[in-house]
């Protein structure tokens, strides 16, 4: 998904971990694939598995709530330690961090593949969220400090983030390749491959050296806390469902409190006295939560619904996810021009649009015209994400940067983790009925955060 536009875009001045010696050429085009790879397979993950879901509930059952948890154990896992995997990687060394992350996204992708159960699987999940938490600034910090050069270095970035975009483009399609070629099992046994090799190119990386950064445990134990028992009472429900949700008030209360008082606070609250700020979060999150979010109930309304197989599902996604990298240059190049405010506004606008029109959908409407109504909603959702990101980075000073790109990329995870937790939810019963249901939240959502938007003040938007 357009999450990368900030990367290529706002690169914080090398940390003196990073000055390490220039490498050779070959190295440093070794380290970027090395850092491309894992970029990859994280964000893979976190779009193949949705076309697969009626193959995992039909083999290990579950229902709707199981396949659910199956999505948001590795979403909620990734988006809640987000907040501190950046100051883990600096105090462990870029290099060190990254290998661990991919030693174990991979270890827990086998266990993934070899699953008798659903519990299994979903815990296997969970470990696969943890690592792909740390793999994500270890494996940027490694590109950043393969090339001293700041022009080739923005280079190497600009290519590491399109592969995240590659990624999510083709995750649909491979998912339903594999389920239908090979197995349900094949979306999680073709990670070890590629992690394998991907450890095997670490060794040409220039060396991290690790150096000291603050860490936020308790903040960060809250944060997780929260997020867990929210997401457990939305999908459970049920008087369970209630405690949770109680636990999870008492722990965002906490987190609220640790996050006002701690010196080195994962979410500095003060960044939302900023208006900017406030809106690109928002907006950021209900894009998330109409994209992922909806991805993962077409992926169900497709085959349970419509009844085309995993493969034709994957497929009909191939439109709406290929226009995104495309559609994200232009936004960036928009948001540079004009500022952020004009493409924010326009793409949400597209979006509210794309998801009104969605709901003309039923069990009979022909696959291509499907396809094609998937489409606006993509380009809107595609076409507001690097101006709102390039808004925020404008709204913070510059040594800031970094944490404020890590509080809206979780943000975003989090919104569309439990945006999959309540849609499931409405769809269990009547689909169609709880589809439309679905799409009229994201777009109030995304009306909401267009009214947020027009607030904005032009900026000059040297970020985009």
């Amino acid at each position: 998904m357009p999450t990368n536009e900030k990367l290529r875009n706002h690169q914080p001045a090398l940390t003196q971990g990073e000055l390490t010696p220039r490498p050779r050429k070959s190295s440093a085009a070794l380290t970027l694939t090395a850092g491309l790879l894992g970029f990859f397979l994280i964000c893979l993950d976190a779009s193949v598995v949705n076309v697969a879901l009626p193959a995992i509930g039909a083999d290990l059952g579950g229902g709707m709530a199981g396949q659910q948890w199956v999505v948001d154990a590795y979403t909620l896992a990734f988006a809640a330690l987000m907040l501190s995997t950046g100051a883990f990687s600096d105090r462990a060394g870029a290099g060190r961090a990254y290998a661990i992350g991919i030693t174990v996204f991979t270890v827990a992708s086998a266990v993934c593949g070899l699953a008798p159960t659903l519990p299994t699987l979903i815990g296997a999940r969970v470990v696969q969220g943890v690592a792909a938490a740390v793999v994500l600034p270890a494996s940027l910090a490694l590109v950043r400090q393969a090339y001293p050069d700041p022009v080739r270095r923005t280079r190497a970035v600009a290519v590491w983030a399109a592969g995240g975009s590659v990624a999510v483009a083709l995750g649909p399609v491979v998912g339903g390749v594999l389920a239908t070629a090979w197995d349900w099992r094949g979306i999680f046994f073709v990670n070890l491959p590629v992690g394998a090799l991907t450890l095997v190119l670490l060794l040409r990386a220039p060396r991290s050296l690790p150096r000291p950064a603050p860490l936020d445990v308790p903040g960060q134990v809250s944060a997780v806390v929260a997020l867990v028992a929210l997401t457990f009472a939305v999908i459970e429900g049920g008087t369970a469902g209630w405690a949770a949700l109680a636990v999870a008030v008492v722990a965002v209360a906490a987190f609220v409190r640790i996050e006002s008082r701690g010196a080195h606070p994962v979410v500095p609250l003060g960044l939302f006295r900023d208006r900017t700020v406030t809106a690109a979060v928002a907006s950021g999150a209900a894009v998330s939560v109409a994209f992922y979010s909806l991805v993962f109930v077409f992926s169900l309304f497709f085959q349970q619904v419509q009844g085309r197989s995993a493969l034709v599902a994957g497929l009909m996604f191939l439109p709406m996810t290929g226009l995104i990298a495309v559609t994200n240059v232009v936004a960036g190049k928009l948001a540079g021009r004009y500022g952020p405010r004009l493409p924010m506004l326009v793409g949400q606008a597209v979006a509210v649009l794309g998801l009104l029109l969605l709901l003309t959908l039923d069990a009979d409407t022909p696959t291509g015209v499907v396809a094609a109504l998937l489409v606006p909603m993509a380009l809107g959702c595609a076409l507001t994400v690097p101006p709102l990101t390039a808004a925020m980075m404008d709204a913070v000073p510059a040594e800031r940067a970094g944490l404020a790109a890590g509080v809206l990329n979780s943000a975003r995870q989090v919104a569309g983790g439990l945006g999959i937790a309540l849609f499931g939810s409405l769809v269990a019963d009547d689909f169609v009925a709880g589809m439309r249901v679905c799409l009229l939240i994201s777009a109030a959502l995304l009306a909401v955060t267009f009214l947020l938007s027009c607030r904005l003040a032009g900026r000059s938007a040297s970020s985009a």
